[in-house]
């Protein structure tokens, strides 16, 4: 779950909401160093509370940059992560909307922007990602993510 300290507001309107840390071995992963991206996958999110694609299937020890192009009229975001982290984030977006929070596995998009991801999918299984703007989550702004041994 991020962190209420850490360095990005969503009213925040610069381009980059990655937090500058040490990165942190998650259970979908770690971040990524963009020198050893072996592909690109775009990844738009739109107004209709939808991803393109909403599935995506990566291989373990792959490392990803996914370009988050936001198509929409209104702020979108993609957070990486396992269907209970994100429901967590939800919940606490719901109670604290304008909650500062960035990590690097997060991309915040302002309309009509792009923003890269880098991910590094050390881990096989089943993860999601989702927009976790508040009311974004609830109208099923979701994908997932499947890493194969």
């Amino acid at each position: 779950m991020a962190s209420a300290t850490a360095s990005f507001s969503h009213e925040n309107t610069g381009h980059h909401g990655h937090a500058a840390t040490t990165p942190q071995q998650q259970a979908w992963g770690i971040a990524g160093d963009a020198a050893r991206a072996t592909r690109t996958i775009t990844l738009r999110m739109t107004d209709d509370m939808r991803f393109t694609p909403s599935q995506i299937s990566v291989k373990r020890g792959e490392t990803v940059r996914l370009r988050v192009e936001n198509q929409g009229q209104v702020l979108h975001e993609v957070v990486l992560g396992t269907q209970a982290s994100l429901a967590g984030h939800a919940a606490m977006m719901r109670e604290h909307p304008g909650m500062a929070h960035g990590e690097a596995h997060m991309a915040h998009v302002q309309p009509g922007r792009k923003d890269d991801l880098v991910w590094h999918f050390n881990r096989a299984g089943s993860f999601d990602f989702a927009c976790l703007v508040a009311g974004h989550f609830e109208a099923g702004m979701r994908g997932s993510i499947t890493v194969t041994p």
